[in-house]
């Protein structure tokens, strides 16, 4: 059974940076994506960024459109992690931070919804505030 751990978050002020690592242990499955998600107080989940299974171009990421060139996320195989680079972060980005693997699929543009994903990550919460 996978187990994903997230930690890194934190309170930065308005154009910091953060990284969040979302730790992979137990049985994998051999194709899986892993997203990160974002969830802001009273307002819906959201995808953040994914990356691809290892067997399906492991480096090709995507991200969401509020996110993109600010954020990166890559895959650590020395540590058994996903990353997410957080830079230039502002306000809006504040939210609890998930990690979730989307199991048997190769590639993140099949994994298109939250619930194509489980397991997931407890959370880790990231405050942007001055």
């Amino acid at each position: 059974q996978t187990q994903l751990a997230e930690s890194g978050g934190g309170l930065v002020e308005p154009g910091g940076a953060l990284t969040l690592s979302c730790a992979i242990s137990g049985s994998t499955p051999v194709h899986y994506v892993i997203s990160w998600f974002r969830q802001a107080a009273g307002k819906k989940r959201e995808g953040v960024s994914c990356i691809n299974s290892v067997t399906g171009n492991g480096a090709s990421t995507s991200y969401s459109d509020s996110v993109k060139v600010r954020f990166r996320t890559w895959r650590d195989y020395a540590k058994n992690t996903v990353e997410l680079e957080m830079t230039s972060l502002k306000p809006e980005d504040t939210g609890v931070y998930y990690c979730a693997a989307a199991a048997g699929y190769r590639h993140c543009t099949s994994a298109s919804s939250a619930y194509d994903y489980e397991p997931w990550g407890q959370g880790t919460q990231v405050t942007v505030s001055s």
